[in-house]
C-alpha cells in the first residue's frame, strides 16, 4: 500500500482512505452491516489505515458501525476521522454534547483527525463568532483531538480566508481532474502546499461520475491500459500531486474495494502520455458545455421563478457527461416543476440583466427539451 508521509504531524498515512458514507444498504436504508465490515476489513487488510466517517453519514448509523467494526483492532494501528457538523452547532455548549456523543458512538477516547464539516463563508464566519475554533483547540490540548482541520465548500478566495486564519494540522478539499478550478481548486491545493499544510482529498472520482463514459471517452483509457478501470486514472491524477496525503474513496461493494487496492497496492503516478490523455478528455467534456453560463446570478430573481442558472448548470452538466443520474436530483427535486424552464413567459428581463450576453429564452426551450427528452427514455 501507497503511503504518504506528513511531515507537519510526523505521522504516515495510507494513500487510500476509506470514506464510509457509501456502504451498501437495505431497501429501508440501513447499513448492510455483514458485508459492509467486510468490505472494511478487506481494506485494512490489504494496507489501508485513514477512516473517515462523520456525524451524519447514512443518517447517523455510519459512526456507530465504524466504531463497532474497528473495535477488533489496536486502537494505535489506523487513523480515525470524523467532522463536526457545523450547521447543528449554535452554541459553544453544542460543540461539547456532539463531541462526546461522537466519542460513545465510535467507542474511543480520542479522534485523530477532526474536521469543521463542510465549511463555506457563512459557516466559518458563524464558528468564529461563537468560538469554536478555540473550543476544539482546546480539546486537542486535552489530547482528545490529535490533529484540527477543515472541510470545505466554497470558491477559492473563501478558501483562503479560512486557510489562512490559523495554522491548520490538515484541510479536505474536493478535487478531481474535471473540478480543477472549482471550489477550492487547484489554486487551492498550491496554496495549502505552499504553506505546508497536508491535504486529504474528496470526490476523486467526482462521484462516480469519472467512471464510467461513453465509448469514444472509454476507449482512449483503454489504449493506456486495457486492464485497468476507468476510475483508476483519476485516483492516480489526484495521487500524483505530492501534497495529497490521503485520496478519500466512499466504496459500496467489495469489487471497488479490490480496484481500489489495486490501483495503491503498486502506486503508478501518471506518465506523461497518461497525463495528456486525461487533458484531451477534459477537454472534450468541457467542449460538451452548451452555454456560457458563469452562475453570476444578474439575471435573478425570475418574475415567474424559474430557476435560470440552476438550470443552465444542469444542462451543461448532462451535456458534459451524457449522464441523467448525474443531475437527476437537482433537476426533479432541487429546481422542481416551478423552478423549471417551462414556466418561462419569455417577458426578456433575464437577457437584458445578462453580462454574458447570453440568448437566455432560446436556451431555456433547449434546456427543457432536452431534459424532456431524457427524462421519456428513462
Amino acid at each position: 500500500m501507497e503511503k504518504r508521509k506528513l511531515k507537519k504531524l510526523g505521522i504516515e498515512t495510507s494513500l487510500l482512505g476509506f470514506g464510509c458514507m457509501r456502504f451498501p444498504v437495505r431497501e429501508d436504508g440501513g447499513i448492510l452491516e455483514e458485508e459492509a465490515e467486510k468490505m472494511l476489513d478487506r481494506a485494512i487488510a490489504g494496507g489501508v489505515n485513514y477512516i473517515d466517517t462523520a456525524y451524519t453519514y447514512h443518517d447517523g448509523q455510519s459512526e456507530p458501525f465504524v466504531g463497532k467494526s474497528l473495535k477488533k483492532y489496536d486502537r494505535s494501528s489506523f487513523y480515525l476521522a470524523t467532522k463536526l457538523p457545523v450547521w447543528q452547532v449554535s452554541k459553544i455548549q453544542d460543540i461539547d454534547r456532539i463531541f462526546e456523543d461522537q466519542l460513545s458512538r465510535l467507542q474511543t477516547d480520542y479522534i485523530d483527525f477532526y474536521l469543521m464539516h463542510a465549511l463555506d463563508r457563512e459557516r466559518f464566519d458563524k464558528m468564529v463568532e461563537i468560538g469554536c475554533v478555540e473550543r476544539l483547540e482546546k480539546l486537542k490540548e486535552q489530547g482528545r483531538i490529535r490533529y484540527l482541520g477543515f472541510s470545505f465548500h466554497d470558491g477559492y478566495e473563501v478558501f483562503e480566508e479560512i486557510l489562512s486564519y490559523r495554522d491548520w494540522d490538515f484541510c479536505q478539499i474536493q478535487l478531481n481532474y474535471m473540478d480543477v478550478e472549482e471550489q477550492a481548486g487547484l489554486k487551492g491545493y498550491e496554496l495549502a502546499a505552499e504553506k505546508g499544510i497536508p491535504l486529504i482529498i474528496m470526490e476523486p472520482v467526482k462521484g462516480g461520475f469519472l467512471a464510467s463514459f461513453g465509448n469514444d471517452i472509454t476507449f482512449r483509457f483503454r489504449e493506456m491500459d486495457r486492464g485497468a478501470s476507468t476510475a483508476s486514472f483519476a485516483l492516480r491524477w489526484v495521487g500524483s500531486l505530492p501534497n495529497v496525503k490521503v485520496i478519500l474513496s466512499g466504496m459500496s461493494t467489495m469489487e471497488q474495494v479490490e480496484d481500489n487496492l489495486g490501483v495503491f497496492e503498486k502506486f503508478r503516478p501518471l506518465s506523461e502520455r497518461e497525463s495528456e490523455t486525461i487533458q484531451e478528455v477534459r477537454a472534450i467534456l468541457n467542449s460538451r458545455v452548451q452555454n456560457g453560463c458563469t452562475g453570476c446570478r444578474y439575471c435573478m430573481p425570475c418574475p415567474v421563478g424559474v430557476d435560470i442558472p440552476g438550470s443552465f448548470r444542469v444542462w451543461n452538466t448532462y451535456h458534459i457527461y451524457q449522464n441523467y443520474n448525474m443531475v437527476k436530483r437537482t433537476w426533479e427535486t432541487e429546481i422542481g416543476e416551478s423552478g423549471q424552464p417551462k414556466n418561462c413567459v419569455k417577458c426578456g428581463r433575464c437577457e437584458r440583466a445578462c453580462p454574458q450576453k447570453l440568448s437566455i429564452r432560446k436556451d431555456l426551450e433547449s434546456v427543457q427539451q432536452d431534459l424532456d427528452k431524457r427524462e421519456m427514455v428513462r
